[in-house]
């Protein structure tokens, strides 16, 4: 792990994995995880020759807080990531909650992005004609209408899980991934270093996913974008990657017909492989 500081005086810790010398990826993690998350398989980054670059969102593990952050000002964070390890054009992408991150990204610093991707990834809470919440697992809807309520009430709810085995918090239809010892491992130790320094992480991500406007409009992204996601996900319904594929130009959508939201792990492999495509 190493340290960055912003302009504003916060730190931004970020970790590395596979191939040191290898072409240079950065991963925007889930809701609530940690620079710790990832494919579990370090090899498939050495396999490909991928340099995997990973950060802790303001208030998760070693980076500082930044109550009230929105989705865009993320952005601004992997830049600086970008220029503190001398990188000048890259793919990224996001899981989950870090999709809209990964976009943020492709959308405020389009001359920086080669290819941008997202797995399973959330729309906008404000996006017209989409009912956010539709087919969406109860937990979620309740974090979604907490963060309606404020910071107080999303908090109360946020911490009233925190406690729970984590898989205890996901439909039945996702338990056949999460029963895989490396992905229990892997996501174990992401979500305990994501909440070790407390909730507040937590808080203003979901505030940032399900509360407020995202401070970008996902129509203006230029770079070449690829969205997948699961037919049977409730966790973040696949009407959401519907929605941002008809508002991204020219973003291609895969939907799997058997996956659901941990499916995103089986589909790392070819979406790492898009993103190294030249065009």
């Amino acid at each position: 792990m190493r340290s960055i500081e912003t302009a504003d005086g916060r730190v931004l810790a970020v970790e590395e994995w596979g191939e040191p010398g290898g072409v240079p990826v950065v991963y925007a993690h889930g809701t609530p995880m940690s620079r710790l998350a990832r494919h579990p398989d370090d090899a498939l980054f050495t396999g490909l020759g991928i340099r995997l670059i990973t950060f802790d969102r303001p208030g998760f593990g070693e980076s500082t807080p930044r109550p009230g952050r929105r989705v865009v000002d993320v952005a601004d964070d992997i830049a600086t990531i970008a220029d503190h390890l001398g990188l000048g054009r890259f793919p990224v992408f996001g899981v989950s909650g870090g999709g809209p991150h990964a976009l943020a990204f492709a959308a405020v610093h389009p001359g920086r992005v080669t290819r941008v991707a997202t797995l399973a990834s959330t729309a906008p809470c404000d996006a017209p004609g989409l009912d956010w919440t539709a087919g969406m697992m109860e937990d979620n809807r309740r974090s979604a209408a907490a963060a309606l309520r404020g910071r107080a009430a999303l908090a109360a709810h946020l911490a009233s899980t925190e406690s729970a085995d984590l898989r205890e918090l996901l439909p039945a239809a996702e338990q056949e991934v999460l029963a895989r010892p490396d992905v229990q491992r892997m996501l174990s130790a992401a979500y305990a270093e994501a909440l070790r320094p407390g909730l507040d992480g937590w808080v203003d991500d979901e505030l940032a996913l399900y509360g407020l406007p995202w401070g970008f409009d996902p129509a203006t992204i230029s770079v070449p974008v690829s969205l997948w996601h699961g037919e049977l996900d409730t966790v973040v319904p696949v009407a959401h990657s519907v929605w941002l594929a008809g508002r991204i130009p020219g973003a291609v959508l895969t939907r799997a017909p058997g996956a659901a939201h941990a499916g995103h792990f089986d589909a790392t492999p070819a979406v790492l492989r898009w993103l190294l495509e030249r065009d």
